[in-house]
C-alpha cells in the first residue's frame, strides 16, 4: 500500500508539474501571439506606442558600429521612458540588423519587453556619394539590394518590424547629393505592396516613404507631379517631416517674439516656441490638404521632427538663437502633446546625440538633436523622468542616467538666448 501511495503521489506531482509547464507554455504562446497580432494599424496613432528616431552610434564615424550590448543598453533606457516604436534609416550597415537582434534577445529575456521597428531602406540616385555628378533622373544600382535586405529582415523579424519606409528625404530637391524622382520611390513601394499580395511579406506590414512635407505636396507646386499622386495612393500612410528649427534660418516668417513691455524673457521664448509648433502644424495641414485634393483619405504621421540643443552655426547665438536645451524641451513636449491629442504618431528626432553626423564640427547642430547626450546625460526635456526614478539602475557607456547641467536650471538658463524681436507684429491678447 505504501508503495502504491508513493507512486500515486509521484504521479500527482508529475501531473501537476506538467500542468504548470503546459500553462506556462500557453501563457508564453499567448503573449507571443498577442505581440505578433499587434500591427502597424494598431500602433500608429496610438498614444500607448510612443515613437522615436534612433541611431545608436557613439563614435565620430559609423565605421565603429554599436555592439549588441550597447544597443540593448539603449533599448532598456528608451523602454523605461515609454518608447515602444523605433525608426531606423538603412540596412546597408549592420546597425539595423544588430538592433533587431538586440530587441529579440531582450524579448526572450523578458516577456514584458515590447519594442517595434519602422525599418528604413535607403534610396539614392545614380552616382550618389561617388564624387561624380549625381544623376537625379536615374536610380542607384544599390537600391535593389537595399530593398532585398529590408524584405529579408521583415520576414526574419515579423514580430518586430511593422513598417518599411522606402527612402529618407529621398525626393526633396535640397538633398542634392542623392535625391531621386518620385517614380523611383513609387516603383519600390509598388514592389513591396505586390510582395504582400503574393504572400511574400506579412499582409499587415505597412509600406511608406519618409520625406519632407514639401515632397508630399505640402509646399511648392514643383512637387505636384503625377508620380507623386500615384505614390500617395500606393503607400499605406504618409510619413512626413517638419523642421521649424531649420526654418528659423531658412524661412523665418514665424520665428521671433514680441516686446510689448508685459512679457518676461521666458514668456517671450514660450511665445516663439508656440509659433514654432503652429508652423509645424501648418506644414502637416498642407500635406493633408494636398492629399484630400486627390480624393485620398489615409493616415498622415510625422516621420521626423526635432529641435537641436546646440549650434555654433545658423541656429545658435550668432544666428537665429533657436538652439538650447530649454527651447528643445518646450518643442519636444508641445509637439508630443499635440500629436497625442490628434492621434498622430511622431517619430521624434532623436533619441541620442550622434556625433558622426558632423564629425568635423563638434558644435554643428546635427550632432545635438538627441534627448540624451552621448554619455547618457538626460537633457532638460527629460529631467522630470530622472526625478521620478525612471532610469534608476540604467547606464549608457557605464554612466548612470543623470541630468545635464547637474540639474541646475539656473545654469541652463544662463545659456538661453532670446529670439529676435518681430517688427510690425500684432500683439496677441
Amino acid at each position: 500500500m505504501r508503495t502504491l501511495k508513493h507512486i500515486s503521489k509521484l504521479l500527482m506531482v508529475t501531473l501537476l508539474m506538467v500542468s504548470c509547464e503546459n500553462g506556462q507554455k500557453k501563457k508564453a504562446s499567448s503573449e507571443q501571439l498577442t505581440q505578433k497580432a499587434v500591427t502597424a494599424k494598431d500602433i500608429l496613432g496610438n498614444k500607448d506606442y510612443v515613437a522615436i528616431s534612433y541611431g545608436g552610434y557613439r563614435a565620430k564615424t559609423r565605421d565603429i558600429q554599436p555592439t549588441i550590448a550597447e544597443l540593448k543598453e539603449d533599448m532598456k533606457i528608451l523602454h523605461a521612458m515609454g518608447i515602444r516604436v523605433l525608426r531606423t534609416y538603412n540596412v546597408q550597415l549592420p546597425h539595423a540588423a544588430n538592433l533587431l537582434k538586440a530587441i529579440r534577445e531582450l524579448k526572450n529575456e523578458d516577456n514584458d519587453f515590447e519594442m517595434y521597428v519602422m525599418l528604413g531602406a535607403w534610396i539614392d540616385c545614380k552616382y550618389a556619394w561617388t564624387g561624380q555628378t549625381p544623376d537625379h533622373n536615374q536610380e542607384s544600382e544599390q537600391n535593389e539590394g537595399e530593398i532585398e535586405r529590408a524584405v529579408a529582415l521583415a520576414n526574419q523579424y515579423p514580430d518586430i518590424i511593422k513598417i518599411i519606409a522606402v527612402g529618407n528625404e529621398a525626393m526633396v530637391k535640397w538633398a542634392t547629393s542623392y535625391y531621386v524622382q518620385p517614380d523611383v520611390i513609387l516603383k519600390w513601394v509598388n514592389h513591396l505592396q505586390q510582395l504582400k499580395k503574393d504572400g511574400k511579406l506579412d499582409k499587415d506590414l505597412w509600406i511608406t516613404s519618409s520625406d519632407n512635407f514639401a515632397s508630399w505636396g505640402g509646399g511648392d507646386s514643383l512637387y505636384h507631379v503625377e508620380d507623386l499622386n500615384k505614390l500617395i495612393k500606393a503607400v499605406d500612410y504618409i510619413s512626413m517631416h517638419t523642421y521649424p528649427m531649420h526654418d528659423t534660418h531658412y524661412n523665418p516668417v514665424f520665428w521671433g517674439t514680441v516686446d510689448d513691455g508685459k512679457r518676461s524673457s521666458l514668456e517671450k521664448i514660450d511665445y516663439a516656441m508656440q509659433k514654432a509648433k503652429e508652423y509645424a502644424i501648418s506644414q502637416y495641414d498642407s500635406v493633408y490638404k494636398y492629399m484630400k485634393s486627390l480624393g485620398v483619405d489615409k493616415p498622415i504621421h510625422i516621420g521626423e521632427t526635432g529641435w537641436a540643443s546646440y549650434s555654433n552655426g545658423h541656429y545658435g547665438d550668432t544666428g537665429s538663437k533657436a538652439t538650447d536645451e530649454y527651447k528643445e524641451a518646450l518643442y519636444y513636449h508641445s509637439i508630443r502633446d499635440w500629436t497625442e491629442k490628434n492621434n498622430i504618431s511622431c517619430f521624434y528626432f532623436e533619441a541620442f546625440d550622434e556625433i558622426w553626423k558632423d564629425a568635423r564640427n563638434p558644435g554643428g547642430s546635427e550632432n545635438h538633436f538627441g534627448l540624451f547626450t552621448i554619455d547618457g546625460k538626460a537633457k532638460y526635456a527629460l529631467w522630470d523622468l530622472v526625478d521620478k526614478g525612471v532610469f534608476k539602475g540604467l547606464t549608457r557607456n557605464g554612466n548612470p542616467i543623470v541630468k545635464t547641467y547637474k540639474g541646475n536650471k539656473d545654469s541652463l538658463l544662463i545659456e538661453v538666448q532670446l529670439p529676435p524681436v518681430k517688427a510690425k507684429l500684432v500683439v496677441d491678447h
